[in-house]
């Protein structure tokens, strides 16, 4: 009559008591960069339009940024892709980073820029000439006459050496 089974003192029980349900947030931590640092690989990115990034995260400074670290840029990088004003093309340790239409507009807000300055790798290169007068006198010395029209055999030695038609 008042006897309790196994599964009816269990079931009195919440299953909270037994295993407590924990909140997980996954957040993914957050890296201070100095907006100093910040804004030298803004600027760099905007003035060449292009950026190397090596997959090294200990390297105390970015070769072409000046007091940026190596994890600096490599992480404003990838929030920047994550945005999608960069692509990122990874090849031997190294990221390629490519500044979109998009990250152009970004920067030029971001480091107020007048809409005239562009990227180096959006400017027009300097068109060459057509074409130019050679000197004739420039290829007209002496030289081996294998390359200046003579016989085919005229530049080996005459007394032979080794592999086929060797003198011995």
């Amino acid at each position: 009559p008042n006897t309790l089974c196994a599964t009816q003192l269990f079931s009195c029980f919440s299953l909270s008591i037994i295993r407590p349900q924990r909140h997980i947030t996954h957040q993914t931590p957050t890296m201070f960069i100095p907006k100093a640092n910040r804004i030298a690989v803004f600027s760099y990115l905007f003035r060449e339009g292009v950026c190397v990034v090596k997959k090294d995260t200990v390297s105390p400074t970015h070769p072409q940024i000046e007091g940026a670290t190596n994890l600096e840029v490599l992480n404003l990088m990838k929030s920047l892709q994550s945005k999608g004003y960069v692509r990122i093309t990874f090849s031997w340790q190294h990221n390629y980073c490519y500044l979109t239409p998009e990250g152009i507009e970004y920067l030029r807000g971001y480091l107020a820029l007048p809409a005239e300055i562009v990227p180096a790798t959006h400017k027009k290169a300097p068109s060459r000439p057509d074409g130019r007068d050679r000197d004739d006198e420039k290829f007209a010395g002496e030289g081996k006459p294998a390359f200046r029209g003579g016989n085919d055999r005229e530049y080996r030695s005459r007394e032979g050496g080794f592999g086929r038609g060797g003198g011995m």
